[in-house]
């Protein structure tokens, strides 16, 4: 209702002039609900338009020609119907309910050829939900740093509506938490349905150098893509069990021999090597002549081998002719295995390891600064409605913005544990 009053004081005044608003089809109103906006608006009287409303198809067509198209939205898909057109004028309602991918989508709708005429995007929404951060980058945080220029945000708390019920008022006020701070003080800056709200980049960053002389075994992961990005991240553990995230290679579009070389660039940058094979290689390019310094490296090196190099099982999954990517990577190199898989479970490892600093428990779970995707990664990961305890799957856009990949490879490389084998003595009845 109120951004139905909000959008419609300019396009009433569209649908009042006698050329009427920009385009075919002018501008879609997208609320969970429809309010009714009353009759008065602004300075323009709904009662002198003229006006006939389609209630089974929520268009108000005006003398003029103009139209007002009204609509609602349950899932996200259900705004592709509204997309194709041109509207001079798009209203949408609780804005953060939205991904910024469906956002992105909408706004390429905004248009028009008209030079008398500016299409805009009017929103409205609280602190919260799914869009939060996209919303938060996109409109708070610039309004907050002094730094508008395509977009103004105009803020508003319950108390500035001086015809609010009490009661609605007490409501909010009840609340507790993060939805206290969002929906009655009118907050943005807090992690609205973080998943690893325990994650702390001032603890859990290394801002530095690395002694790497602390590993006792070196690790690594991938999540393999193709559109997606391919991500792979190299740990290491110390004598104490604390995991250290190195180092990070994250491309798309790239064929297993074009990763494979970038993967071993990395793993070279930290004298680690993906298996005896990859070792190999390595020593004949610098001593292609056999002396006993290679035989001396060799031992020596032997122990910078990856202790294991995990992958998503879908790496491991057979074609019609018996090959598989993981294959195509072992023929390269790198010998992979398939990782622990389960979500659930994987995640809450990472959450544990990341410790409770305010609560005293201390993190083992570090992440270096070059590992730039990753981190920003992991504070816009949400939890799953509809799956308590797992982490709601992004994609990335076509620009290769966002996406949980890197997330994926960590919770990999933190799931999956060391395989056992030894003896076990058997004994008798």
């Amino acid at each position: 209702m109120r951004l139905f009053a909000a959008a419609l004081i300019p396009a009433l005044h569209g649908c009042d002039h006698p050329s009427g608003l920009p385009g075919p089809h002018h501008p879609p109103y997208l609320p969970p609900r429809i309010g009714c906006p009353g009759r008065q608006i602004g300075r323009v009287s709904i009662s002198r338009l003229r006006f006939s409303l389609s209630l089974f198809r929520g268009i108000l067509t005006f003398a003029n020609g103009s139209r007002i198209i009204l609509g609602h939205y349950q899932c996200e898909k259900d705004i592709d119907s509204y997309l194709g057109l041109e509207y001079g004028l798009i209203g949408i309602e609780e804005a953060t309910q939205l991904t910024a991918r469906k956002y992105e989508d909408i706004s390429t709708c905004c248009r028009t050829s008209r030079p008398d005429w500016r299409p805009r995007i009017y929103s409205t929404t609280n602190p919260g939900d799914i869009g939060h951060q996209w919303y938060f980058d996109k409109f708070i945080l610039p309004h907050q740093c002094g730094t508008e220029s395509s977009t103004r945000f105009i803020p508003a708390r319950v108390d500035d509506n001086a015809f609010i019920n009490p009661e609605y008022k007490s409501t909010l006020a009840s609340r507790t938490g993060w939805q206290y701070a969002a929906w009655y003080q009118g907050q943005w800056n807090f992690p609205a349905g973080q998943y690893f709200k325990n994650f702390r980049p001032e603890i859990h960053v290394l801002p530095g150098s690395f002694n790497e002389n602390i590993a006792v075994e070196w690790v690594a992961s991938m999540d393999y893509g193709y559109t997606h990005p391919s991500v792979v991240l190299l740990g290491c553990f110390d004598h104490a069990g604390n995991l250290y995230v190195l180092d990070e290679h994250a491309e798309r579009y790239w064929i297993p021999q074009r990763h494979a070389q970038a993967v071993k660039t990395m793993l070279a940058r930290h004298l680690v090597y993906g298996s005896q094979d990859h070792l190999r290689e390595a020593l004949l390019a610098d001593y292609p002549v056999p002396s006993t310094k290679r035989e001396a490296l060799w031992h020596v090196r032997r122990k910078r081998l990856l202790a294991r190099f995990v992958a998503g099982t879908d790496m491991f999954s057979r074609e019609s002719n018996g090959d598989s990517v993981a294959k195509q990577y072992r023929e390269l190199g790198l010998i992979l295995r398939p990782a622990s898989m389960d979500r659930v479970s994987g995640w809450s490892a990472v959450l544990q390891r990341f410790g409770d600093p305010a609560a005293g428990i201390k993190p083992t779970l570090f992440i270096h600064k070059r590992c730039q995707h990753l981190l920003e990664c992991l504070p816009y990961l949400q939890h799953d409605p509809d799956r308590p305890g797992d982490v709601l799957k992004t994609n990335i856009n076509d620009e290769g913005v966002g996406g949980d990949d890197p997330a994926d490879a960590l919770r990999y490389l933190v799931a999956t544990k060391a395989l056992w084998a030894g003896q076990v003595k058997l004994r008798g009845l």
